[in-house]
């Protein structure tokens, strides 16, 4: 495996910045994880892993202009968007803290012996246990959040699990000044640095799905590359969990009452969450049903206008720009396609919002139209104009699952009249999260978060975002007639450590 340079790149000029490292040769991969393996034992103690996760919060908001303004050289993201980001992920960090000094998340279970039950039950005690180290395969377009110190690395260091990151070639520097920070933040808590690892190249990445000791993965990115990590870890002599968040098409459906009544407002929203971060999210709206007729003109004219507005942006690199022009080419290019708000180059570097409307029917069957349905990273949408429900399920049934799918409805129907619960309903077997009168962008950090959906939004069922996160990293482990003294002290009578658990059938909470 032959090592390259790694530099940082300006996406605003195109310019390299600076060589930040090279890529790992399958030595240097195999001596991360290992590294890691053999620190594992120090995220055995809750205690110390609260103290570690809030030690990088604290090290994150210490540097925060730092990483800011270096997380911008490289991604052009803009300074307000990244100090949200980053907040973000210092409270991420501190509520997974939080959620392992409460201990919920480890599902202690008792049953007591029960000879008298049939069959008879015998003394079982169950918990979770970490699974080992976790790889983080970094997103591009959230250099904080969904990067080195992102959800993926908070929620398996809660579980007690290290991590090995596969930086994003989009923001290397950041990675590594984030790296240095994690790493402090483990001196701050008296633990070894080896339970952060970080590598860098495509190679690499490869590489580290295939290593024995690697007991899981987490990834952020596109179907292409998220699929094949998936089917290698699937082929390993022992497979391994593969949670990646692949590509989402996030559509929205506008009843013909929700135009009739607010065609502007919904209009003046959508193309707000079209064009945030430059069309760079992963629950950016990419098709959105609206009602053929005069209401549906007043929306798509109320749209023109707001887009046109939008200034342009510049995208996370060189090759998501090109893919962005050749795509929205393509996809204008097709029978009965309009341009009302043209997207493309803006200049050198920058790129324009726009939309694109087609008929519904002419998405309701297979063929070159597909490509509508296929999610296009960037500032642009598509609108496919129904006329009446059944062409509207018509292609809502060719839809694959989604991250999201958003639902606007009129006063009366948000009321539960109109059939509205039915709509509901179809939305939710397309999707993880379903939006009532809102818009998807924006991924709050909460216990009730479900950030995944049916394939190709996730591979697994688990969520990325919120503390259930976590889950994704632990594995149930029964322990049956253990002698007390044994049994981990989470298990034992009493309740030494004060938990929450479920003893013969009953909450117990716990100090």
């Amino acid at each position: 495996m032959a090592a390259g340079a790694v530099w940082s790149v300006d996406p605003r000029t195109g310019k390299e910045r600076e060589q930040v490292a090279v890529e790992a040769t399958g030595a240097e991969v195999d001596q991360a994880v290992r590294a890691a393996h053999a620190a594992r034992g120090a995220l055995a103690d809750r205690a110390v892993r609260a103290a570690l996760l809030r030690a990088a919060a604290d090290r994150l908001d210490g540097a925060r202009a730092h990483l800011v303004e270096a997380a911008d050289a490289e991604t052009a993201l803009g300074p307000v968007r990244l100090d949200g980001e980053l907040t973000r992920t210092t409270s991420q960090l501190r509520i997974f803290a939080a959620l392992v000094e409460e201990g919920a998340f480890l599902g202690v279970c008792i049953d007591h012996p029960d000879p008298a039950a049939t069959p008879p039950v015998p003394d079982l005690r169950s918990m979770r246990v970490p699974l080992g180290v976790v790889a983080v395969y970094a997103a591009g377009n959230f250099p904080f959040a969904f990067s080195v110190p992102g959800g993926d690395t908070a929620s398996a260091l809660a579980a007690g699990c290290p991590v090995v990151v596969k930086a994003h070639p989009d923001h290397p520097a950041t990675s590594e000044f984030t790296l240095a920070l994690l790493r402090r933040a483990a001196a701050d808590t008296g633990v070894p640095p080896e339970v952060f690892g970080l590598v860098h190249g495509f190679d690499a990445g490869v590489a580290l799905i295939s290593h024995p000791f690697l007991a899981a993965a987490g990834f952020t990115g596109s179907v292409r590359g998220g699929r094949a990590l998936f089917d290698a870890a699937a082929a390993r002599p022992v497979p391994i969990p593969f949670h990646g968040e692949l590509g989402s098409l996030n559509p929205v459906l506008v009843t013909p009452g929700a135009a009739a009544e607010r065609a502007g407002e919904v209009a003046e929203g959508l193309a707000a969450s079209v064009t945030l971060g430059t069309g760079q999210f992963c629950v950016k709206p990419g098709l959105v049903l609206v009602p053929a007729g005069e209401d549906g003109d007043r929306l798509v004219t109320a749209l023109t206008a707001a887009v046109s507005d939008t200034e342009a942006g510049v995208l996370l690199d060189a090759r998501i720009r090109d893919a962005f022009l050749a795509g929205v080419t393509e996809r204008a290019a097709l029978d009965g396609v309009e341009s009302p708000v043209t997207p493309g180059a803006a200049g050198e570097h920058t790129v324009a919002a726009g939309f694109l409307t087609v008929a519904a029917p002419r998405l309701a069957a297979a063929g070159p139209h597909d490509l509508l349905l296929e999610e296009c990273f960037g500032p642009v949408t598509v609108l496919a104009r129904y006329d009446g429900p059944a062409e509207a399920e018509a292609l809502l049934a060719r839809l694959p699952g989604n991250l999201t799918a958003t639902l606007h409805l009129s006063a009366a129907e948000e009321r539960g009249e109109g059939g509205a619960a039915a709509l509901l309903e179809r939305l939710t077997r397309l999707a993880g999260r379903v939006v009532v009168g809102g818009w998807p962008t924006g991924v709050a950090v909460a216990d009730a978060q479900h950030h995944g959906g049916p394939y190709p939004a996730a591979t697994s069922s688990a969520t990325s975002v919120g503390t259930a996160a976590v889950e994704r990293w632990l594995r149930p482990v029964a322990y049956q007639t253990t002698p007390q003294a044994l049994l981990p002290p989470e298990l034992r009578d009493g309740n030494p450590l004060g938990l929450p658990r479920r003893v013969d059938g009953r909450a117990e909470h716990g100090a």
